[in-house]
């Protein structure tokens, strides 16, 4: 049986991935001065204009607007009259502290105040998280989000190494996946739409793109005479950033993830330290479900955490291994739950979480990465 699966990742520059940058690039400045931060951060950008909110309780100091700015200029973005200007642009900040009611919980757990032999915090929020594997990639990621993780970085690279230097910060892909039998045969359509300076003659972007972004990325075995290529299909791209569409932190969780080939359980990473289980239990799952497949226990392997607010232990464990598995789902369920410590504070201490590590995460996936705890393989 042949079906076509797809998958969207976005640059830097996108309006949501610029606010996902900066919450995550706040969350750092805290985390380098104080590990035990416990920091909640949406950013919002509009036509000029950068809006923080959030909670943030800590003993460090941030200047949270040069933060901001510092971050912007990274990014590329310097002209107001196109997309937003790091050096011009408002930046409001209104945050307060952890509410006192969140705190009661994660401080000490539930398991904790009952006196059972659990020293722990609590999870900071109830909520579902996902974590999945599979051999379609050497980092064990499905082919659609991974090539389209891949475009995206290759199309930031160019503008910034100035390969094509009339390239603007925002962009975005999209990679359709043509699959036999579950496995992935060719690339049936290729999606490319980025910010360019004004006056660029389409066709000389389009024959750029295709030659230095989509050719040097997608090996050629997978393309064929059939593989359709939609670049800027608009004709046009001079506006972006901020001033084409307004951002927001967390709007992009499924280019976050799988690309929607997993589910995901609906809470964002970016911004959020790790007592926020939406971002830790995150990892730990992915880790644990990549560990799975890397040891051959399944091909491909899904999990599920669910956790209530102020209880340590998660309320319930779920993997699903889709008729891949080599032992019965049961038995690998029970090596899991006798071999991680799936508590907040166990599993912030068995990735090391508390550095601030997190820009790292913001871009082109917080999965398939090397170099971040959790992408590391463990046996089972």
């Amino acid at each position: 049986m042949r079906r076509l699966f797809t998958s969207e990742s976005v640059t830097e520059g996108h309006p949501d991935k610029l606010c996902d940058y900066i919450s995550d690039s706040i969350l750092d400045s805290y985390l380098e001065k104080d590990k035990n931060a416990r920091v909640a951060c949406e950013t919002v950008a509009g036509k000029g204009e950068i809006y923080i909110t959030g909670e943030i309780t800590s003993t460090a100091k941030v200047d949270i607007e040069q933060v901001v700015r510092d971050t912007i200029k990274e990014v590329g973005y310097d002209n107001e009259n196109t997309d937003i200007d790091y050096r011009t642009c408002k930046v409001t900040i209104n945050v307060s502290k952890q509410s006192p009611d969140i705190a009661l919980g994660v401080d000490k757990s539930l398991e904790d105040k009952d006196g059972q032999d659990i020293d722990s915090e609590g999870a900071g929020d109830q909520g579902l998280m996902f974590g999945f594997a599979c051999d379609e990639t050497e980092e064990l990621m499905p082919l659609p989000i991974s090539l389209a993780h891949k475009l995206a970085k290759r199309l930031s690279e160019v503008r910034k190494q100035k390969i094509i230097d009339y390239l603007r910060p925002d962009g975005k892909v999209q990679v359709t996946v043509e699959y036999e039998d579950e496995s992935p045969v060719r690339i049936d359509t290729v999606v490319v739409s980025t910010q360019h300076l004004d006056g660029i003659d389409m066709d000389v972007l389009q024959s750029d793109i295709k030659e230095k972004v989509i050719n040097y990325v997608i090996t050629k075995d997978l393309l064929d005479e059939n593989t359709k290529y939609y670049i800027n299909p608009t004709g046009r791209f001079v506006i972006g950033g901020p001033y084409g569409d307004s951002g927001l932190t967390g709007r992009k969780i499924i280019v976050d993830t799988y690309g929607g080939y997993s589910r995901h359980g609906g809470g964002a990473f970016s911004g959020k330290d790790p007592t926020k289980v939406d971002r830790s239990a995150a990892y730990m799952a992915r880790h644990i479900a990549k560990s799975i497949v890397a040891n051959k226990l399944a091909r491909k392997c899904e999990i599920q955490f669910s956790y209530a607010i102020g209880v340590a232990k998660p309320v319930s464990v779920y993997i699903d291994t889709f008729g891949t598995n080599q032992i019965p789902e049961e038995e690998i369920i029970k090596k899991v739950e006798e071999k991680f410590d799936l508590t907040p504070r166990g599993i912030i201490n068995y990735l090391d979480l508390q550095k601030p590590i997190y820009k790292k995460t913001t871009n082109y996936g917080h999965f398939g990465k090397s170099g971040l705890s959790w992408e590391r393989i463990v046996e089972i």
